[in-house]
């Protein structure tokens, strides 16, 4: 038996097929919120920190579509991505662009929130700050690759103080893959008068074990430096969760 004080939360009557759907997904409109109750009411009042992660993309995305208020689009839009901000970066703009309600404008809008994320990241590090071991290195260059969904290959120049003069992305190329252009680091390399040079490159797969491709091109980029009197110091393969370096383990070419 269904105790009284519970009826209210048991419709008797749905009186329309939108009001079913609202109570089946739990989703108010905006318009028919309390005016206290909007993510842009409660930003205001208590600051962008109360929010929860969907209502701050509601605050960002601004209007939904018929049929698909802002709140409901973007609580769909979270849980299509585990709840998890590192589960959405991951995503391509066409994989965004399947989810209901979700057009080129807001996928753009999307894509500019998270590089902003990774700018903010990256303005974290200190001006020219020294490497003085592959933490560092993984340091500064997880928030920029480590949790990209396709390969990127980065170069770091370091003057004679070990000091970082330049970071430059090289390549990007697909989920196992990318090209190496020597050519460019070695151009990169006399032009910021280098005194040493580190390669970085990302495994999407998380797997942190080098290829017989990564062999290849440390060696290639040992040896070229080699002639333009530039030390490679190491290459380093990062993830979101690891990284692994030729260095520590000493696989550097001799």
């Amino acid at each position: 038996m269904i105790d009284k004080d519970m009826d209210s939360y048991f419709p008797d009557e749905i009186s329309s097929k939108e009001e079913e759907e609202k109570i089946l997904y739990h989703y108010i409109p905006i318009k028919e919120m309390n005016k206290e109750d909007t993510p842009r009411e409660k930003a205001e009042k208590f600051g962008c920190g109360v929010l929860t992660v969907s209502e701050l993309w509601a605050l960002v995305l601004r209007t939904g579509t018929v049929g698909m208020p802002i709140t409901r689009l973007c609580r769909e839009l979270m849980q299509a991505n585990d709840n998890r901000l590192t589960t959405l970066e991951r995503r391509t703009r066409k994989e965004l662009l399947k989810i209901k309600g979700l057009g080129k404008l807001k996928v753009i809008q999307i894509e500019a929130v998270m590089e902003l994320v990774r700018r903010y990241n990256m303005e974290g590090i200190a001006e020219k700050p020294i490497i003085r071991s592959s933490q560092d290195i993984y340091n500064i260059m997880n928030p920029v690759i480590g949790n990209k969904p396709h390969e990127e290959i980065w170069a770091l120049i370091l003057n004679r103080r070990n000091q970082l003069v330049k970071q430059f992305q090289i390549s990007k190329g697909g989920t196992s893959a990318t090209v190496f252009d020597l050519k460019m680091v070695l151009k990169e390399a006399i032009l910021e008068n280098a005194s040493g040079l580190i390669l970085c490159h990302n495994h999407p797969s998380g797997n942190l074990m080098p290829s017989t491709n990564d062999d290849a091109i440390t060696h290639q980029c040992f040896k070229a430096c080699q002639t333009i009197d530039v030390r490679m110091l190491d290459h380093v393969i990062i993830t979101a969760n690891g990284f692994h370096s030729y260095n520590d383990q000493g696989n550097m070419p001799v």
